[in-house]
């Protein structure tokens, strides 16, 4: 069966270890686009944070699909239409910054293209503003300034410690959220079951396309359920051992355009 839908995650996957999506990439994903092939891009970033990435693969040409905050929202990128929205349980957020504050770790959500963030110095909430290219905003009291519900949570903080609170976190809010890593220094609270893979799923089912004529490509811990999940899973070499492990496939790195070998060796241009 041929592959009909091409999932991409954004940072080190679509874009370079310099942030970039090189002219090959493009051309590549482009050309996979004019053929019919459906492409979406999946990312923990915020939907704003990634308009950059899917306006310059076309995907507000295609009417491609942006699923963001690792599944918890899923959008057509070209109209608009949300397809998929999920957010924590009311309040949790609140919750969620005292335990933050309890374990020395920080704190940031997203609204309306912003990030907030107990600490805009926080150099982990500075490498998410500028890869998403958004504001951050740091709440006077943030009890009181955080009246919103939120599709996720994102505590950082040294890897080491995160490693360990993972386990914790994980055991506390088990029937609540999921909880997990997407990069050593950032630990994840999502609504509960929802990941990169569930929202695909959700994707895919409203398009009419079936699980096997999907092609995952990603590089990073919360790229592992879409990976499994997909008829093709793709890990990019610059992954994890962990994350390659769980692949069908291993590609070049980012920094070898391993998405353009992806597509010449598994999609008919």
């Amino acid at each position: 069966m041929a592959y009909e839908v091409l999932v991409l995650d954004v940072d080190g996957t679509l874009v370079n270890s310099k942030k970039e999506i090189t002219e090959p990439v493009r051309r590549a994903i482009w050309e996979c686009q004019e053929k019919g092939i459906y492409v979406v891009v999946a990312s923990g970033r915020c939907t704003h944070g990634i308009r950059h990435q899917a306006k310059a693969i076309g995907l507000d040409h295609f009417g491609g699909y942006v699923l963001s905050y690792n599944g918890a929202h899923i959008e057509n990128f070209a109209t608009g239409e949300v397809v998929f929205d999920t957010k924590l349980p009311e309040g949790m957020i609140h919750e969620l910054y005292d335990y933050a504050m309890e374990e020395g770790a920080g704190i940031l959500t997203y609204h309306q293209g912003k990030i907030i963030a107990t600490d805009e110095n926080d150099p982990y909430v500075i490498l998410d503003r500028d890869g998403c290219d958004i504001p951050v905003v740091q709440p006077e009291d943030f009890h009181r300034d955080v009246d919103f519900n939120v599709n996720k949570v994102i505590f950082t903080g040294d890897p080491d410690m995160l490693k360990e609170l993972e386990k914790e976190a994980a055991a506390r809010y088990q029937g609540v959220m999921s909880v997990y890593r997407s990069e050593p220094f950032y630990l994840e609270f999502m609504p509960l079951g929802i990941d990169k893979s569930y929202g695909i799923a959700k994707m895919i089912e409203s398009l009419g396309y079936k699980r096997s004529q999907v092609i995952c490509c990603g590089d990073g811990f919360n790229d592992v359920g879409m990976i499994e999940y997909a008829g093709l899973g793709v890990a990019m070499g610059n992954a994890s051992a962990e994350v390659r492990s769980r692949a069908d496939y291993v590609a070049p790195t980012c920094d070898e355009d391993g998405l353009v070998h992806v597509i010449e060796k598994f999609i008919t241009l």
